[in-house]
């Protein structure tokens, strides 16, 4: 089991800046990959950006520009760092983790609100 531990979220003013963090723990040893979703209300979860554990990254379009990821290896925590903040942003953020062997592991979310 993998457990993931985020942080992060809260309430900021348009054009503001956020950062969230994941941190994994428990059977960590084969991560390959691991992300973040967002899910707004009456909205599907969608991707907004994922790294592996070479450093590739990818993003939606939407946050491209906007949202930069990274991840430290030695503590198995991943950063989602948010700038430009918008309204459409506003959503639950969840964190994922994607082994070799037990696939995807889900953080509990965390809530980020982008309003004046």
């Amino acid at each position: 089991q993998v457990q993931l531990v985020e942080s992060g979220g809260g309430l900021v003013q348009p054009g503001g800046s956020l950062r969230l963090s994941c941190a994994a723990s428990g059977s960590i040893f084969n991560i390959y990959a691991m992300g973040w979703y967002r899910q707004a209300p009456e909205k599907q979860r969608e991707l907004v950006a994922g790294i592996t554990s070479g450093g590739s990254t990818n993003y939606a379009d939407s946050v491209k520009g906007r949202f930069t990821i990274s991840r430290d290896n030695a503590k198995m925590t991943v950063y989602l760092q948010m700038n430009s903040l918008k309204p459409e942003d506003t959503a639950v953020y969840y964190c994922h983790a994607d082994r070799v062997v037990g696939g995807r592991s889900w953080g509990q979310g965390t809530q980020v609100t982008v309003s004046s």
